[in-house]
């Protein structure tokens, strides 16, 4: 059997997504189209496979299943059905959402996550769980959650003591260094990268000691604020621009403090997961996918509410870095999720739910 991979938007994640699953699925045939002009790729693409696609019998053109890679995606896209259905002139079909429903489950955004230990600093190294720490605490959730919860209290206050003492004891960090701040996201409006950037002046002005680093894959069409911001904020500028290699990119990762979405669309967010898997702190948007996948703690309401928690970072940088991160991302790795796209690919919707 025959999987067909349709992706109109070949970059990015949605590469990352197609690379792996042609990987990691046996019998794979794929069709791409460059990852250039989003909103024409969502509208127009479908004529060009309709004819870039030959005919076979191994590929059926009504889907059994349809998944998403979040619960905030598949709930969006079937609460906006009967509003988009609307707008239409006239033949408009009924019933469709009720029809699609039965069909939808959510299956997460598959990512190979990389030994990122040797690019780790050593304050990082220290907060990173121990395999045997893990095993203790995963028989402790289970049968005595009140206990479990206590010892990751105390180990997360314990490694803010070791980090604290050590900090104390050598001269040379007598100043600690300027808060690192990495946006990893494509540069595009619908990242929204002038509140980004309105926020780090507005932070210049106020705490003048943070470091940078945009990068993320431009397009044909970058937004003009980037070239204002890369001037207003040349000093804070660690690094600026896509970094082709992946080891690169994830080292940037691993020096960082904290990671930062301002974005406007977002269905899940695979360069957030990947910052948090490289020790960043996040700080999300509390809106769109980020409430399903981040605790309240990581999350802002308002452009006011994201300043003043990088003011407070800016100020006390270790209380970004000496934080136990609260996101389990194995959930979303690979490893956790392969079997299930292996299941859904290649025994269809006889044996999904």
């Amino acid at each position: 059997m025959s999987v067909l991979l349709v992706e109109a938007f070949y970059g990015g994640s949605h590469k990352q997504l197609m690379d792996l699953l042609q990987e990691g699925v046996e019998d794979c045939v794929v069709y791409t189209l460059p990852a250039k002009k989003w909103h024409w790729r969502a509208r127009t693409a479908a004529l060009h496979f309709m004819q870039a696609v030959p005919s076979s019998q191994a590929y059926s053109l009504v889907a059994d299943v349809v998944v998403f890679n979040s619960a905030f995606n598949m709930d969006s896209f079937l609460s906006s059905i009967s509003s988009f259905i609307k707008t239409m002139p006239d033949h408009r079909p009924k019933g469709l959402e009720d029809l699609i429903r039965h069909k939808c489950r959510v299956l997460y955004f598959p990512i190979r996550f990389p030994d990122v230990t040797r690019f780790l600093p050593e304050h990082k190294l220290l907060l990173r769980p121990t395999q045997s720490r893990h095993n203790i605490d995963s028989r402790d959730t289970r049968k005595h959650p009140e206990t479990a919860a206590a010892r990751h209290e105390c180990a997360a206050e314990d490694l803010e003591h070791r980090l604290a003492s050590k900090q104390r004891s050598d001269p040379e960090r007598g100043m600690p260094r300027p808060l690192h701040i990495v946006w990893p996201h494509r540069w595009e409006h619908d990242k929204d990268p002038e509140l980004f950037f309105q926020t780090l002046l507005k932070l210049s002005e106020r705490e003048p000691s943070f470091e940078v680093s945009v990068l993320g894959e431009t397009f044909t069409d970058v937004p003009d604020i980037f070239a204002e911001a890369k001037e207003r904020l040349a000093r804070h500028i660690r690094h600026w621009g896509f970094m082709p290699s992946k080891e690169d990119y994830l080292r940037t990762l691993c020096q960082a403090d904290v990671v930062v979405s301002t974005a406007k669309h977002e269905f899940f967010g695979v360069a957030m997961l990947e910052a948090v898997h490289c020790g960043c702190y996040p700080l999300c948007p509390k809106a769109l996918v980020y409430p399903e996948i981040f605790p309240g703690s990581y999350l802002y309401s308002t452009p006011e509410q994201l300043f003043k928690r990088l003011k407070g970072f800016c100020k006390h940088p270790h209380l970004a870095r000496q934080h136990v991160l609260q996101v389990n991302t194995k959930r979303f790795s690979w490893d956790a999720l392969g079997q299930e796209y292996r299941s859904l690919l290649m025994t269809g919707s006889s044996n999904t739910s």
